[in-house]
């Protein structure tokens, strides 16, 4: 492990590597811009002449952070606690990107009403300009937000063997790693201008099963066969926290694949899984997979053979044993 007492041997650290050739990933570089040489955060604030953080530098401090994390607590009494600190970690890079886009969204309906209303006034004129500014500022500031904490949840996975997934609401991104998208925000968001980030357009792939399931390699090697086939493939998971659904969505985030999340609308009461099977079907999946679970599972298979849908069904009896998996 890479130890550092202060911020100077950091930055030594950081140019050492630039000296040895390691560019700053695309992901960074995309991500940390700057629309304008002014920059201006806040409705009040004057517009101001700074630049972004280094992307180089916020690369290897996310980097850093995350990784110091689990290498000093690995093989201590406090080793459990180190996947739960660095979800904290991810989730704070993801609360703040969300609360600069509601700044974002509102400063963008206001630079949508100034353009509707125009009016020649010199007033006019640079409230306008301050408004675009605004905007312009926050969509790069939550850029590179997205970027942290998608370099973050990548290595919150490589250390958990499972993705950093959001209490409520969903994680999009264009950057790192598989977006994580809850099902309301899919179906409520295909009018949106960010269609792309929260209606993904692709091939849906179906995949439900149940809560117990420990042959992990049986899903991932027929995931990974329907992916070479359908390489643009979109997943499409009945969202269970463990078992099978937690295994493909694992398998997404390895394998960059983005993934829709269909979770339980409570307001139907008993209904509510079933209602949520007619959802996903009605996606109009070009396959699915079902892995034998409850009554719930055979009513999804039941509708999706039905619909027409290519089914490949797994049983228990399917997995190898479990000390041998």
């Amino acid at each position: 492990m890479t130890k550092f007492t202060d911020f100077a041997a950091l930055a030594a650290f950081i140019e050492e590597a630039r000296s040895e050739g390691h560019d700053t990933s695309d992901q960074y570089a995309s991500s940390f811009i700057e629309h304008d040489e002014m920059a201006k955060l806040t409705v009040i604030a004057e517009p101001e002449k700074t630049d972004m953080p280094d992307a180089f530098q916020v690369e290897a401090a996310v980097d850093l952070m995350m990784r110091t994390m689990f290498d000093v607590l690995r093989d201590t009494r406090m080793e459990d606690c180190a996947a739960d600190l660095a979800w904290g970690f991810c989730n704070s890079f993801h609360m703040v990107a969300k609360r600069i886009e509601g700044r974002e969204d509102d400063a963008a309906k206001k630079l949508g009403e100034l353009a509707r209303n125009f009016d020649p006034s010199e007033i006019y004129t640079n409230e306008l300009e301050d408004t675009q500014l605004l905007c312009q500022t926050l969509e790069g500031v939550r850029s590179a937000l997205e970027c942290m904490r998608d370099h973050a949840a990548e290595i919150y996975r490589v250390e958990t063997g499972r993705p950093f997934s959001t209490v409520k609401g969903s994680r999009v991104s264009t950057k790192l790693s598989a977006s994580m998208i809850d099902a309301r925000d899919y179906l409520a968001s295909r009018a949106r201008t960010r269609r792309e980030q929260f209606a993904p357009e692709g091939p849906v792939v179906a995949f439900s099963g149940g809560s117990e399931w420990h042959d992990h390699e049986l899903l991932w090697n027929r995931l990974d066969q329907i992916k070479t086939r359908i390489p643009e493939m979109i997943l499409s998971t009945t969202a269970q926290m463990k078992g099978c659904d937690a295994i493909a969505t694992a398998w997404a985030a390895s394998r960059g694949v983005k993934v829709v999340q269909f979770k339980l609308d409570r307001s139907q009461g008993n209904r509510a899984a079933f209602v949520r099977n007619d959802r996903i079907v009605n996606l109009r999946p070009v396959e699915a997979v079902v892995c034998e679970g409850s009554g719930i599972q055979s009513n999804f298979a039941q509708k999706l053979r039905a619909a027409g849908v290519p089914l490949h069904i797994f049983r228990r009896a399917d997995q190898r044993i479990a000390n041998a998996a």
